[in-house]
């Protein structure tokens, strides 16, 4: 089994959950920006720290899983544990919150 195809097992439940969020969400693009930039900001700190403990040997791969595809020295598989983080933290996060809706009063 490729580390690609065990990452699309998680990720894939991931991306549904977020276009649940994404339908709930009472402002969209508000949801969707700040899905984007945390986004862009783990998978920055992801580039940054994973190339330097790949780097330092703290962290190895079986090549023969890998797809061959590199963002410096960090395989892009390596990628998928923050791009989960970074959908499903905000898509709970915006579902599990209590409603702002007020309670309607009783006449």
């Amino acid at each position: 089994m490729t580390y690609t195809l065990l990452n699309l097992a998680f990720l894939v439940p991931a991306a549904v959950l977020a276009v649940v969020a994404v339908l709930r969400a009472p402002d969209r693009r508000r949801f969707l920006r700040a899905l984007g930039l945390t986004l862009v900001a783990v998978l920055v700190l992801t580039a940054v720290f994973d190339n330097i403990m790949i780097g330092i040997g703290l962290v190895a791969y079986d090549a023969t899983h890998l797809s061959g595809i590199f963002v410096g020295i960090a395989p892009i598989e390596d990628f998928s544990y923050a791009v989960f983080a970074a959908v499903v933290l905000p898509s709970l996060w915006s579902l599990l919150r209590p409603s702002r809706r007020r309670p309607r009063a009783h006449a």
